[in-house]
């Protein structure tokens, strides 16, 4: 089963109520206050950083906050970025060393690894950011690699004093990875669709909204420069968007 569709079938299992808290999934935080008007953008990076001078300015430009979850290989990548991104205010967060696959696609509930080896790769995640000015104490919440978890692999985020988020299940941003040749590819068109539809029938009060900083070149549709397109939408719908530490509630 491909990576989209598993996760869309997890999600789709959740209840979205409206209560003034954190929505938790097996561990993970996913969704923040449904009855704030509020979105956080969320991108992921681990290979490819070509969307970031796009997404940058895009940012800066409407003034808007954003969290950022990178692996350590992108951190050791792509330094002068990632010095930007933190200059801009943006939060910077961790989202596994080597993005490690934890559980298996078909049966999430077997992992394949340790908790040696996962504990291994998160502190080095951890032990760049350092190199780079960021404090784990200032980047407590993580990403997990592929956004596929299970609940012993939250249970083990939080006995590295973690706390593990995802992003809200409901839309297809999360696809902007996908290239042509992939049998689960969405077009920008598509994704964009998505959510203008799931706005418009359950609202994003609270969204954790994920994109991918950069993708691979075999994509030439890049969501990213429609980027700020989507963001004025959103905002003329009413929502502002907040750092994922402001979206959620503090543990």
């Amino acid at each position: 089963m491909q990576k989209c569709a598993v996760i869309g079938i997890f999600l789709s299992l959740i209840s979205l109520n409206s209560v003034a808290q954190a929505l938790i999934f097996k561990g993970a935080k996913v969704r923040g206050d449904t009855t704030r008007q509020s979105i956080a953008l969320v991108f992921t990076g681990h290979e490819y950083a070509d969307g970031g001078k796009a997404v940058r300015e895009t940012l800066k430009g409407g003034a808007i906050p954003a969290s950022f979850f990178l692996t350590g290989d992108f951190y050791r990548s792509f330094p002068g970025l990632v010095k930007t991104l933190k200059k801009d205010g943006h939060y910077l967060g961790a989202h596994s060393d080597k993005h490690l696959l934890y559980c298996a696609w078909e049966n999430r509930d077997s992992l394949l690894l340790t908790r040696e080896e996962f504990v291994s790769d998160v502190k080095n995640n951890y032990r760049i950011m350092r190199k780079v000015g960021i404090r784990k104490k200032h980047a407590r919440y993580f990403l997990p690699p592929y956004e596929w978890y299970n609940e012993q692999i939250a249970e083990w985020t939080k006995a590295e004093g973690l706390q593990l988020i995802n992003f809200t299940g409901g839309t297809l941003s999360h696809a902007d990875y996908t290239t042509p040749s992939m049998t689960n590819y969405r077009s920008s068109e598509q994704i964009l669709t998505s959510i203008r539809r799931y706005e418009e029938e359950k609202g994003m009060n609270g969204f954790i909204l994920l994109l991918h900083i950069g993708t691979h070149p075999e994509r030439t549709d890049k969501l990213y420069y429609q980027l700020s397109d989507l963001i004025g939408a959103l905002q003329q719908k009413g929502y502002s968007f907040v750092r994922v530490d402001d979206l959620l509630t503090q543990f």
